[in-house]
């Protein structure tokens, strides 16, 4: 049982990866400097990190975005190209749980992908919980599948508090 967790949204561009984070938070959200507290259930809460813009689309490193974040639970916006690899082994590596939701396919794909650069396995592989979610269809019921996963995710933890209103 991991101590961090890495949620991803992973998908191409455009494909709806913000508005899973906008909707999760009820409005708005951008990567920040510091934790932000995430509503969960029954009034409780977890402290998050959100990285919003793909560090792949932004040509950054996630290591050099969290290299100084302690936040046991980090979600951030991945992208469907290669570089995506560099990111996914960073939290591999830095020994992250990892849950992957891919929107596929994406608000803005022409219909459903094939895997062509072959992470599915890879994943797999290493124990990543993965779901893939329609891009296309509101956001509610999958940013509900992750406020649940972190829930569990969390009070397994003992991560979870009360949420002040």
């Amino acid at each position: 049982m991991g101590d961090r967790l890495f949620v991803a949204v992973l998908g191409h561009r455009n494909s709806g990866k913000s508005t899973t984070w906008n909707t999760l938070f009820g409005g708005t959200v951008r990567t920040g400097q510091h934790p932000r507290t995430l509503p969960l259930h029954g009034g409780e809460c977890a402290q998050v990190f959100l990285i919003s813009g793909s560090p792949e689309e932004r040509q950054l490193y996630a290591g050099d975005i969290l290299e100084n974040q302690d936040c046991r639970i980090v979600l951030c916006s991945i992208q469907y190209i290669e570089a995506v690899r560099k990111t996914l082994e960073y939290a591999v590596g830095e020994k992250f749980d990892l849950f992957v939701q891919w929107l596929n396919p994406g608000r803005n794909d022409p219909g459903e992908n094939y895997d062509r650069l072959g992470l599915l396995p890879w994943l797999l592989a290493n124990r990543a919980t993965l779901s893939m979610r329609d891009g296309k269809v509101p956001p509610g019921p999958r940013t509900q599948e992750i406020r649940e996963f972190i829930h569990g995710w969390a009070k397994a933890r003992g991560l979870t508090f009360p949420c002040t209103t």
